[in-house]
């Protein structure tokens, strides 16, 4: 039976029932009362078939016969719990079988029913376990929006430029592709390798961060590959490096642009050989790793200046992924705000209810030369200095203090005394409304799903006004 149409319902997804009886007439009486209410039902007409059916198709209710020759009740039971985890089963019995009944239950079955069936009895139960099994499926479909929102397990952006990230690391993080994440410090190029990481086959193994810079030459040889004793001096036994540490996960550079020349042409032999030699060493140790590379630097400019081997370059920039300044994504700084203020209050205990709007305005407003990295340390700052529990303009850092607007005891936002926008007072409201929905627009270099956010009205809202006032 081919599977139900998808439907951006899920309420609206019809139940699929499997009936699994080598009584043939019974099962067909079973399921034939229940396509009354709209269950979309398949019968088997034995244990083996029923298995069958729950290893090649899904079910999101499974009714079984207890006593089937051969692959008896408990089997399917079994069967559908390894095969299907979300399911519910319903046992049928025969012959006033408690024993057998309690016995289902204690192998996970949600309910039991005892022969002569009562139809009245069975459909309520198939509607019970019918509820729990919609609110499993719009819990799921609830977790796969609030990812598509909120970003691919904790990069956070719904801006245009996060969008087609997120997809590209849905596609690249099943595969063992080499990837080189580019950016300016701070927009957290070691988040987006943990989320490849975190979401591959490889998450169960280790992720090992390594950051290039932080190492003098004569270190990250050793750092990278190991050594063995006596290989210099101090050297008092064997070492294992990153590479080994790594095996069967992800290897990841920080700043890869800083490597020195000699150890790129040592990096590279690995990559292609899959095989590392410790220093000091002779012998060669088989790795498995995948390799995911960072930096702020222009690599492409360092290989025309030959600080870069290009074949290295090509070598791990398979899949390259570019991650934009905050400046240019402003619509994701109020999801950005949410996420830091939760994450810091609910680890420092400290009760925060969240932003006023003129404190957010003044965080849209600022350039964050230190990107995500700078922005999350200002709200753990505003949290830790807070005293009143709304992080408010007299909680902004000093560099961006300037940036808040007044607000009056309504909670409207007045223009400051230097923004040219006291000659509005007195004006029509709908002159004051174009001035500040121009004054977003500009904020925002004209993006209008940031400027609506600013705003806190809808795009289409904005979109009408943008129209009637005749804006650019």
């Amino acid at each position: 039976m081919d599977s139900p149409a998808k439907s951006d319902d899920v309420s609206e997804i019809p139940i699929r029932v499997l009936v699994v009886d080598d009584d043939e007439a019974h099962a067909q009486a079973v399921a034939e009362s229940l396509r009354v209410i709209g269950s979309d039902c398949t019968v088997a007409n034995s244990g083996e078939s029923g298995a069958n059916r729950i290893e090649s198709d899904q079910y999101d209710v499974v009714v079984t016969d207890m006593m089937m020759e051969g692959t008896d009740g408990l089997a399917i039971l079994s069967k559908a719990k390894e095969e299907l985890p979300d399911a519910e089963v319903i046992v049928v019995t025969g012959h006033g079988s408690i024993s057998s009944a309690v016995t289902a239950m204690q192998h996970g079955a949600y309910s039991y029913l005892a022969k002569p069936l009562d139809i009245q009895e069975l459909r309520a139960a198939v509607d019970k376990a019918s509820t729990r099994v919609r609110l499993i499926r719009k819990n799921a479909e609830l977790s796969r929006r609030l990812d598509e929102r909120f970003g691919f397990e904790g990069v956070i952006g719904t801006s245009t430029q996060m969008n087609r990230i997120i997809d590209i690391l849905r596609n690249v993080s099943p595969t063992d592709s080499t990837v080189l994440i580019t950016g300016e410090n701070g927009t957290g190029k070691e988040l987006v390798a943990r989320a490849l990481h975190q979401n591959s086959p490889r998450k169960n193994k280790p992720f090992v961060p390594l950051n290039v810079a932080a190492l003098p030459e004569s270190i990250l040889e050793s750092e990278l590959f190991g050594h063995e004793a006596g290989a210099f001096t101090g050297a008092m036994g064997r070492r294992v490096g990153k590479f080994e540490y790594a095996n069967g996960g992800t290897l990841f550079l920080d700043e890869v642009g800083e490597m020195p020349l000699d150890i790129q042409v040592k990096l590279l032999r690995v990559l292609e050989e899959r095989k590392i030699t410790r220093l000091g060493g002779n012998d060669e140790v088989p790795i498995n790793v995948r390799l995911v590379a960072a930096t702020n630097a222009d690599l492409k400019q360092l290989v025309a200046e030959k600080r870069f081997r290009d074949d290295l370059y090509y070598r791990i920039n398979v899949v390259s992924i570019h991650l934009p300044p905050l400046r240019e994504r402003r619509g994701d700084i109020p999801l950005l705000l949410d996420h830091f203020q939760k994450e810091i209050t609910q680890r420092s205990g400290k009760e925060v209810r969240g932003f006023t709007r003129t404190a957010r305005q003044a965080l849209m407003s600022y350039e964050w030369p230190g990107n995500i990295r700078q922005l999350r340390n200002s709200v753990e700052r505003m949290i830790v200095l807070d005293i009143d529990g709304m992080l408010d303009k007299d909680d902004l850092p000093e560099e961006i203090a300037p940036l808040a607007r007044d607000e009056d005891e309504t909670g409207e936002i007045l223009p400051t005394a230097d923004s040219g926008a006291d000659q509005l007072i007195g004006r029509p409201m709908n002159e004051v409304e174009k001035y500040y929905i121009q004054r977003a627009l500009e904020v925002t270099s004209g993006k209008r799903e940031e400027a609506a956010k600013m705003l806190g009205i809808g795009e289409r809202t904005l979109y009408r006004k943008i129209k009637e006032f005749g804006l650019k």
